[in-house]
């Protein structure tokens, strides 16, 4: 048993204000300069639609992330083997082009026309739409980074039919999902998912691509970074993006320095909804690629398991030895993802069979209910038969949805998730307005009340420390620390070297997992 470190994080999507908030945050510290202007580390999408770039989940035509091999104990990169990819290195047509993130570019306006111009009594000044790239005006609009925003592609003609997570549904049945009638829209919050298997690690040429030993956050090294861009094909999320001005590839890197002093990444301080969370993990390396490899239907199970419980008096043990700080792991116990992901099972990764291991999780959202009756009373009557909260039934988000969404077409996992959430709702609502506590609804969906009121909590009440357990970074411990790095970053095979910065900058993954 490998035991490796990471941080691990949970969106709620039940109380995501689609306010961009965040993206705001990411932007103006991280990709407000010449070059990045097209650059979302963060963004919010909302679904139905294609996304940003897009149809970034279509991996039929962007051939992103790991494919299973039946009989092997590790997957393949879907975008080419080693050599075939070596062999085209300076021919790469499977990544999204300029017009899939912008149409014509990123845009700004001539703001400085509306105080420039000379005002007429027949018309006002405009500000005309300018690129940011080329400077050229009067540019057409094409697609943006909000284009969908507040279901504005959710209709059939527009880019809603083309959602990938329609995919397990009929023509008719998308069809009736996309009528007003019965459409529905949630957000998604989206950053780098600093995955356990990594695609775009394992597709680096150079090994600029490496996961860091002491958080698992995943980095690009400016200095290696040759800008082959194979990282763009191999992440099937595309969140890795080229840097027209300076010739090197970027990425999320959840906000390391604020990490390394304890605190969380901008875009979760400066959350409104307080949707996000972040907590330290422990997970066995030695079962990652047999995880990845492993049938469709058992991804999302599998995937829990190499998460080690962090009370197991075996789990400290072997850590301990393997020079995982005390800090680190009385953390690992105060963690609410660790809570969400592996005790409770309310929070599930995104397109689990991209097979990269994710380690950012979602809570699927409590929609609202797809109908609602005038009562005698001339009221609008919400509850299931004697219930004052709806059943799975009634939820506007099809089930098929979520479950292609977040759980490689797994339905099994997404209903639990939804029945437990429901069930703390209905205990809580017995045990607050009606004054008896209704345990059986716990029982059912099999929680305790001590679960009950810890999902609650947490969920709806926690404070700031609660919400984000972050290890600050020991530098004693990690910049000196002795050579102990083992393996590769992307395809090629690092030398022991006594810089530490270089040993900081060192991929530690085995080979076959990210190779």
């Amino acid at each position: 048993m490998q035991i490796k470190q990471q941080i691990g994080v949970v969106f709620n999507l039940d109380k995501c204000l689609g306010c961009n908030t965040c993206t705001l945050a990411c932007k103006n510290i991280w990709t407000n300069r010449e070059g990045a202007e097209y650059m979302f580390w963060n963004n919010v999408e909302t679904k139905p639609g294609i996304g940003y770039p897009k149809e970034w989940e279509n991996q039929d035509k962007y051939r992103g992330g790991w494919q299973r091999r039946e009989g092997k104990g590790a997957p393949s990169l879907r975008v080419s083997s080693r050599f075939k990819e070596m062999m085209n290195l300076f021919y790469n047509p499977v990544m999204p082009q300029m017009e899939d993130y912008y149409g014509k570019g990123p845009f700004t306006f001539t703001y400085e026309d509306l105080h420039s111009e000379e005002p007429t009594k027949y018309s006002q000044p405009v500000a005309r739409p300018k690129s940011m790239i080329t400077g050229e005006e009067d540019i057409a609009i094409e697609y943006g980074v909000n284009w969908e925003d507040n279901a504005a592609g959710t209709h059939e003609e527009g880019t809603g039919s083309r959602d990938y997570n329609f995919t397990d549904m009929t023509p008719e049945a998308r069809r009736v999902y996309l009528k007003f009638r019965d459409s529905f829209m949630l957000y998604l919050p989206r950053i780098c998912n600093h995955c356990l298997n990594p695609a775009c690690v394992g597709a680096c040429p150079s090994g600029a691509a490496y996961k860091r030993e002491e958080d698992g956050i995943v980095l690009i090294d400016q200095d290696r970074c040759r800008a082959w861009r194979y990282c763009i094909s191999g992440c099937p999320y595309k969140k890795t993006y080229y840097n027209w001005r300076t010739g090197k590839m970027e990425k999320c890197l959840l906000c390391y320095p604020r990490i390394e002093v304890g605190k969380p990444p901008a875009c979760f301080q400066a959350c409104p909804g307080r949707i996000r969370y972040m907590g330290p993990l422990l997970y066995d390396l030695d079962r990652v690629a047999e995880t990845a490899n492993a049938p469709d239907d058992e991804l999302v199970e599998r995937h829990r398991d190499i998460i080690l419980d962090p009370f197991d008096p075996e789990v400290i043990e072997t850590a301990r030895k393997q020079g995982i700080s005390d800090a680190w792991l009385e953390a690992c116990k105060r963690s609410p993802v660790y809570r969400m992901v592996k005790e409770w099972e309310i929070a599930l990764p995104l397109h689990p069979e991209f097979r990269t291991l994710p380690s950012l999780f979602y809570i699927p959202p409590e929609s609202p209910v797809s109908t609602a009756l005038e009562d005698e009373n001339g009221l609008y009557n919400m509850t299931d038969g004697e219930n004052v909260l709806p059943s799975l039934g009634e939820f506007r988000i099809p089930i098929q949805y979520l479950a292609r969404l977040l759980a490689a077409g797994n339905e099994e996992q997404v209903e639990k998730a939804l029945l437990r959430q429901l069930a703390v709702r209905r205990f809580r609502r017995s045990e607050r307005v009606e004054g008896k506590a209704d345990e059986a609804v716990l029982k059912e969906v099999g929680l305790s009340v001590e679960d009950a009121r810890a999902m609650h909590r947490l969920l709806a009440l926690a404070h700031y420390h609660e919400r984000f357990v972050v290890v600050p970074t020991r530098r004693e411990k990690t910049a000196s620390a002795p050579y102990i790095e083992r393996g590769y970053a992307g395809f090629k095979e690092m030398t022991p070297t006594s810089s530490p910065k270089r040993r900081r900058f060192f991929h530690g993954q085995k080979p076959g997992v990210g190779s």
